[in-house]
């Protein structure tokens, strides 16, 4: 694939983004194709890695349950690999995101009391390898546009 999603791809994924579990005769009623086109498409999409994974997109109210907070961290470059081995076996680890500037990576964490965060920093800061953590615990979320499609055509990162 091209890296290019036609707007009959863009109205599928906003379809499925909204409910993966739609029958594909249900999607193909509201794309007016074939349910085959639909079976096809969502095939090509997964095959071309535009569809990577079908998960479960947490309810409001379990949303609103959960502390979220965002945590820089700064490692040693030769613990690295061990540190984000450590941080994939931490359930509360939603995300891991190598930046640029004062840290070396993200941490977006999701737990269920500001108290089960607290013990989570403090064992995060005992991890061998990490030198800093910054931490700033996440009020409410503004805009979200983790699940939204790109409508600007283009190659693929």
């Amino acid at each position: 694939m091209d890296g290019r999603l036609d707007d009959l791809d863009r109205h599928l994924l906003s379809l499925l983004q909204a409910n993966a579990r739609e029958p594909a005769a249900n999607l193909a009623r509201k794309l007016k194709i074939a349910r085959t086109t639909v079976v096809a498409r969502i095939a090509r999409l997964e095959r071309d890695g535009v569809v990577a994974g079908y998960g479960v997109r947490l309810g409001q109210k379990l949303e609103h349950a959960a502390v979220r907070a965002i945590c820089g961290i700064s490692v040693n470059a030769k613990s690295a690999p061990a540190v984000i081995r450590a941080l994939e076996r931490v359930p509360e680890v939603e995300e891991l995101s190598a930046v640029s500037g004062q840290f070396d990576y993200m941490l977006f964490l999701r737990c269920e009391t500001p108290e089960k965060l607290d013990i989570l920093l403090d064992q995060l800061g005992q991890l061998d390898g990490i030198n800093q953590t910054q931490t700033s615990i996440v009020l409410s979320r503004k805009i979200d546009r983790r699940s939204a499609i790109s409508t600007v055509p283009g190659p693929a990162p």
